[in-house]
């Protein structure tokens, strides 16, 4: 991200607090972003356009052909940097950026979310597309959208659609779902938790329980492990259950319950807890070398492996790869073809929206064999992946 997107950015959440701290009876003071020129030196320049360097010796790309415009990234807790969840959007409207000519600002919102409202409406002032980045964001852009409707949105991890009406329709006109089949894409990192166990336990970490998403990750997880061995033992624990949403960015939290969990004989974790992931992985060091015994720790949404700190990429044994890098540049690519359209489009396995890595060469060639097998069987739909950890069995 360039030096100016960044100032600007922050200039953006300066603004909300500013707008935040008007009268609530003020609804034009909390809707209208403040006027009032800054000092010459905390001016934020406009977004700009990125244009790519090409690497060394090769040769630059052509430039891009498409209309120019402005996105509003709106990033969940924790913001770009998280090596997880907001990192995987940061990386497709980079790719956007660079791809197709386009601008874009970013921000994030405040410790307690309370202002993702005056956020993406601060988007929508100077964006075509606003993307909130995490369901939390869906409520707001339900309420926000149809007083923008000349600016598309798009949520990340809701259907943004109306269950109440059948068949379930769009909640606006000019609002899109991106949703991913996270049980599919957990369920082969369960094979490869169960193809690697020495001890036949293994652990789940997820970051925060009570709300139906992180569950899917269990449960696709827990299926998988004992598609391979029904007598594999699975450990599973939360950080933290809805409505306390800290449990995303515990990693201090997430590396107690990992060292509990290989202390009760677990030898791999696989966590679905954003940023409190970094706590998993410290810990399987942390007991490896202190144990004299290896222990493994599975990422999720990017593939962790090339994110995290050197001295623990050793004991990552895969990721679960959830692709919202593919989905913000695809639906960034529909605003900009023309073919932005109302309500969800999910990523399974069949468009390599889910998947697993094998950075770090731990996999064998038979056991990705092995993985490889289960991913087309549910693709073909001979497995039928639960979304309920009480349905994985």
């Amino acid at each position: 991200m360039t030096k100016s997107k960044r100032v600007f950015a922050a200039t953006l959440v300066a603004a909300l607090g500013l707008a935040a701290c008007g009268g609530d009876d003020d609804d034009d003071a909390n809707d209208t972003p403040s006027t009032e020129a800054p000092s010459d030196d905390t001016a934020a320049p406009q977004p700009t356009t990125g244009e790519g360097t090409a690497p060394e010796g090769t040769e630059a790309p052509a430039p891009p052909s498409g209309e120019s415009f402005n996105v509003g990234l709106t990033f969940d807790i924790g913001g770009r940097g998280d090596q997880s969840f907001n990192d995987s959007a940061a990386e497709g409207i980079d790719r956007a950026q660079n791809e197709l000519g386009i601008t874009f600002s970013e921000a994030e919102p405040n410790a307690d979310g309370s202002n993702r409202a005056e956020l993406l409406q601060l988007q929508a002032d100077q964006s075509a597309l606003v993307i909130g980045v995490g369901f939390l964001f869906a409520a707001d852009v339900a309420a926000v959208a149809p007083e923008n409707p000349d600016v598309n949105f798009a949520v990340v991890d809701d259907a943004m659609l109306n269950f109440d009406v059948d068949p379930p329709a769009p909640v606006c006109d000019n609002c899109a779902g991106l949703t991913f089949a996270e049980e599919q894409g957990s369920f082969l990192v369960g094979v490869a938790a169960a193809l690697n166990t020495q001890s036949d336990t293994v652990g789940f970490i997820g970051g925060v329980g009570g709300f139906g998403l992180i569950e899917k990750f269990q449960a696709g997880f827990e299926a998988g492990v004992h598609a391979v061995n029904p007598d594999i033992t699975v450990i599973s624990q939360y950080i933290t259950q809805a409505p306390d949403f800290d449990g995303f960015v515990a990693p201090d939290r997430g590396r107690e319950i990992a060292l509990a969990m290989y202390e009760q004989g677990a030898d791999v974790i696989y966590h679905a807890a954003g940023g409190s992931g970094a706590g998993l992985f410290e810990a399987a060091a942390e007991y490896s070398e202190s144990s004299g015994s290896k222990v493994w720790a599975i990422g999720v949404d990017s593939d962790q492996y090339n994110t995290a700190a050197p001295e623990v990429q050793e004991y990552i044994l895969t990721s679960m790869l959830k692709r919202v890098d593919v989905a913000v540049y695809e639906i960034v690519k529909a605003q900009q073809d023309g073919t932005f359209t109302a309500g969800n489009v999910v990523y399974d396995l069949s468009v390599d929206g889910v998947g697993y890595s094998t950075s770090g060469g731990f996999l064998t060639d038979e056991q990705i064999a092995t993985i490889e097998d289960y991913k087309q069987q549910i693709i073909d739909g001979a497995i039928e992946v639960p979304t309920t950890p009480e349905a994985a069995g």
